[in-house]
């Protein structure tokens, strides 16, 4: 599988997983000129915008560990320039990782970060 369709590959499950804990989603890749969010999800009073990695082996680290201080910055632009044309209801921000690992058979393991960082 290239890399393009397993991120959307994983994308996929960490969507399904999200919705299957009652989150309501909002947005699917949400793009701007200063970077992009897989997933924006409402869960109770936040909004959620959920960083997805997806892995076919840990050769090059988990997915956790790429998380860096560059793409920190991406995420916090990219979510105030969402935030700044949200006509939702308030809510708290918060930047959630999940981090899947896909094996040779097709099957997954998938690890849920919730509050990854804090803006």
């Amino acid at each position: 599988m290239d890399r393009i369709r397993l991120g959307r590959w994983g994308e996929d499950w960490a969507l399904q997983h999200l919705l299957k804990l009652g989150w309501s989603l909002i947005c699917r890749n949400y793009r701007t000129p200063r970077g992009e969010i897989d997933l924006i999800l409402r869960e109770s009073n936040w909004i959620v915008f959920v960083e997805v990695r997806t892995r076919s082996s840990e050769r090059f680290g988990r997915g956790e560990e790429t998380i860096d201080y560059r793409k920190r910055r991406r995420l916090m632009a990219t979510a105030g320039h969402f935030l700044g044309a949200y006509e939702g209801p308030p809510a708290n921000p918060r930047f959630d990782l999940i981090s899947i690992l896909r094996d040779d058979k097709g099957g997954y393991s998938l690890h849920h970060i919730r509050g990854m960082f804090t803006p």
